[in-house]
């Protein structure tokens, strides 16, 4: 049982419907009681998948009257032409007749295998199973059936109190391979009870995900079908947020820690991962040139092998920052090294280099740095005030066997 997750006034459940070939959880549902408002954030590959162009849609019809989200994994509905369409429609359809409710009200989401259609027959004859197993805490089997490479689901709640009201919210995310930031980077569903007007939803959501989901690089890849969806229904009873303030605030520092660390799981479970690494950019000439420069280090695979190996090679990290297309010198450039077990015990900050020259630090504190499963690299441009945050991971012989074998 997972009643800790429960948003009032939102049910889910996750069943098997024979989409995959192992037999495992593969169909998911969201459904909100009453009518909520939506926000979403979509990826911005040009080949963007069937769901996402019909969620598109669906968002700009209708923000503030829908009841859910069906997720199907292990098949993509991505560059599948008019048929992918069709298909896309004919599931989010299925869902509201199954749940009596309104055209225009369901959400899509699809994940696994690209160019391949929809087995709308398993679909449509496990649509109202999955309705029939509906409950408010649902949470844990929802999580487990939009997983596809993932080794374990990822599920977080978190409460918050906002104008002397209680306010929940539960997300789930799946996502392990193809994650780089472009918007969003996998897929992830968050719902709150919080009552709040549909465009601030949406502008919460834009922040919470430039904080988060954009955040975080596993191979330099964005996937065709990328979606982030945040749901909110009102029943918590706070007084509506209609403007920015102070409780406007408190639901976005909620929203962003509870999509930071559903973000931050998704690296932790990265395919073949054996490392979780943040690499902190500051002095930067702006906030966008640190990013620029901690996505480069992060989707390096000279450092992100390096960071595999134990080999503490920090000029693979330098020269990253030097090819990131920012403004550089590098006689301000110094660099630091932490690592430990875990988030909260890492050792002390080794520094490698200083005004651009190495330091003489003894290789072996290096390289035992390097060697821990949570790792932070900071370089420090000495240029400006901006600064930036990405979470990445090392790339492993077992990254490419997964997807060497992909499809078979």
């Amino acid at each position: 049982m997972d009643a800790e997750f429960v948003v009032p006034g939102f049910d889910a459940a996750g069943i098997v419907a024979g989409i995959k070939k192992s037999g495992a959880p593969d169909l998911t549902l969201i459904v909100s009681r009453i009518p909520c408002r939506a926000a979403a954030a979509f990826t911005k590959n040009a080949f963007p998948a069937a769901p996402v162009q019909y969620d598109r849609r669906l968002l700009s019809l209708n923000p503030t009257a829908i009841h859910g989200v069906v997720i199907n994994s292990g098949c993509a509905n991505a560059c599948t032409g008019v048929p992918g369409d069709a298909n896309a429609r004919l599931m989010a359809e299925a869902v509201e007749r199954a749940l009596g409710a309104n055209d225009n009200s369901v959400f899509v989401m699809s994940t696994g295998v690209i160019g391949v259609q929809l087995p709308m027959d398993k679909l449509t004859q496990g649509i109202p199973q999955a309705v029939d197993q509906l409950r408010p805490d649902g949470w844990a089997d929802a999580a487990q059936a939009i997983m596809t490479t993932d080794t374990r689901p990822k599920l977080v709640t978190r409460s918050a109190e906002i104008d002397g009201q209680t306010v929940r919210l539960t997300g789930i995310a799946k996502g392990a391979g193809m994650i780089h930031p472009d918007m969003a980077t996998m897929l992830s569903c968050i719902a709150t009870d919080a009552a709040i007007s549909q465009p601030l939803l949406q502008q919460a959501l834009s922040a919470a995900v430039e904080r988060s989901y954009n955040c975080i690089s596993i191979d330099g890849d964005t996937s065709t079908n990328d979606t982030v969806l945040l749901l909110a229904n009102g029943l918590a009873g706070n007084p509506e947020i209609t403007s920015t303030g102070p409780a406007y605030d408190a639901f976005l520092a909620v929203l962003t820690e509870i999509a930071t660390e559903l973000a931050q799981a998704i690296v932790r479970d990265g395919e073949g991962v054996t490392k979780f690494v943040t690499i902190h950019v500051h002095g930067a000439k702006s906030a966008e040139e640190a990013h620029r420069a901690a996505n480069t280090i992060a989707t390096s695979p000279l450092v992100k092998t390096a960071f595999f190996g134990n080999d503490a090679n920090w000029g693979r990290i330098l020269a990253a920052v030097g090819r990131a297309g920012i403004t550089v010198e590098p006689a301000r450039c110094a660099l630091f090294i932490t690592g430990g077990a875990s988030a909260a015990d890492r050792g002390p900050e080794l520094q490698l280099v200083a005004g651009g020259t190495p330091l003489p630090y003894a290789e072996s504190e290096a390289a035992a740095r390097f060697a821990q499963p949570e790792l932070d690299v900071r370089v420090d441009l000495g240029l400006g005030d901006g600064e930036a945050t990405v979470w990445t991971c090392d790339l492993s012989h077992d990254y490419v066997s997964i997807n060497g074998d992909y499809r078979s």
